[in-house]
């Protein structure tokens, strides 16, 4: 099978599951073409030692990679972040006729929207199917991250943005969401349901497995021998940072709350932990992939939290996949499937988003837990990935409905 994929986030950024698949499927015997622009995220400048350019190809391993020009943006400006979608989707569009022109099936990852272009154009012309990956509920993400206009404007934006995606839905052969929820929203925003799946995320499973914790991991996290409570990932608009350090400030010396990562919220988080007074909160910032597995085992515990909004009820985190692949038992502040997973799994303790003083229970229950008990949670932890999350289960799905959407494009 010839597959084409297209993502405007690819490795070498730390956005995974793109490369994941693309090296496992041609691991598996087949070809693929990727089509993606120069790496950026999450800082929005273009990597040292890259430099856009139009005619860019490169081989790694066996996956053939066309790189095209594309205005990197990952700010809070609602202006920069649209065109570097918008100018993706004209490099990507004007590339991809050739590029995928010989290919079976294409694979598109969303966000964003505009990265479907390329694809479309190949299925007007030589009718290749489409399987859209959908990590993120538009517009809803983009109308509750704190970047949209309000007023007029965000009507207008609203209307478009759902336009964009009914026709995006309608061009898909098949449709793969990363929760049920989340399934149930792109139905009622006019998918066919016999063409939505669900298909869980994993995580980065060479570098997120359990791993003996180190005294240097515990250095780098401050661990000063009390529950240890670990937020890995982007401080970003949507992950309700705030409702976490309200809820430590009012713990106190029980418990430490260690921030690893950064983000568009990370400097009014840091005031907010200044103005509560929290010195049991720490911001350690951004570490490289290959030190967080021994990060998250000389953690106690993994916070996993979002805003409560109803277009994140469908979200799962990818903190959440790394931590049970860690074999890490998590406390969760999030509504939806997510909060459905941990509680019905029994991987760790849940609470609603966006409450403070449930949180700071959960903290205190937390630190109240005793080491054997925390051990069985990991332990439980990591076989729920294994057999639900995994790379291997992920790819295995993937294949099918690929090789299932592709038959359909001989059989019309």
């Amino acid at each position: 099978m010839k597959v084409g994929l297209v993502s405007q986030w690819y490795p070498p950024e730390g956005v995974f599951i793109p490369g994941n698949l693309a090296s496992q499927l041609a691991e598996r015997g087949h070809e693929v073409r990727v089509l993606t622009t120069f790496p950026s995220y999450p800082h929005g400048r273009v990597f040292p030692g890259w430099r856009q350019r139009w005619r860019h190809r490169e081989i790694d391993g066996r996956v053939a990679i066309r790189r095209v020009p594309a205005y990197p943006s990952h700010d809070t400006s609602a202006a920069r972040r649209a065109l570097s979608h918008l100018s993706f989707g004209a490099s990507s569009a004007l590339a991809g006729f050739g590029w995928l022109g010989g290919v079976d099936v294409t694979y598109v990852y969303h966000p964003p929207p505009t990265a479907i272009a390329a694809a479309a154009l190949v299925r007007a012309a030589r009718r290749t199917p489409i399987v859209l990956h959908v990590q993120d509920m538009w517009p809803e993400s983009v109308l509750q991250s704190g970047m949209a206009p309000t007023g007029r404007g965000g009507r207008a934006l609203e209307r478009g943005l759902t336009t964009l995606m009914r026709t995006t839905y309608r061009l898909a052969g098949a449709i793969v969401v990363i929760s049920p929820a989340m399934a149930d929203l792109v139905v009622e925003r006019g998918a066919d349901p016999a063409r939505v799946r669900v298909v869980w995320n994993w995580t980065d499973d060479a570098l997120f497995r359990p791993v003996p914790a180190t005294d240097g991991a515990r250095a780098v996290l401050g661990h000063r021998g009390r529950c240890t409570v670990m937020f890995a990932g982007n401080l970003g608009l949507l992950q309700g940072i705030e409702t976490a350090i309200r809820a430590a400030a009012a713990v106190g010396d029980r418990m430490d709350l260690v921030l690893v990562g950064s983000g568009a919220d990370e400097d009014a988080a840091r005031r907010l932990a200044t103005d509560l007074g929290a010195d049991n909160v720490r911001f350690v910032g951004r570490r490289p992939p290959e030190q967080m597995a021994e990060l998250y085992a000389a953690a106690d515990w993994q916070l996993v939290c979002l805003r409560d909004l109803p277009a994140l009820r469908g979200t799962i985190p990818s903190k959440l996949q790394a931590a049970l692949a860690c074999g890490v038992p998590v406390i969760a502040a999030v509504g939806g499937d997510a909060a459905a997973l941990v509680r019905t799994t029994g991987v760790g303790l849940v609470c609603p988003p966006g409450d403070w003083r449930a949180l700071a229970e959960r903290f205190t229950e937390a630190a109240a837990r005793p080491a054997a008990a925390r051990a069985e949670l990991g332990s439980r932890a990591r076989q729920v990935y294994r057999d639900r999350m995994s790379l291997r289960v992920g790819v295995d799905q993937f294949e099918d409905i690929l090789a299932k959407v592709a038959a359909e494009r001989g059989r019309s």
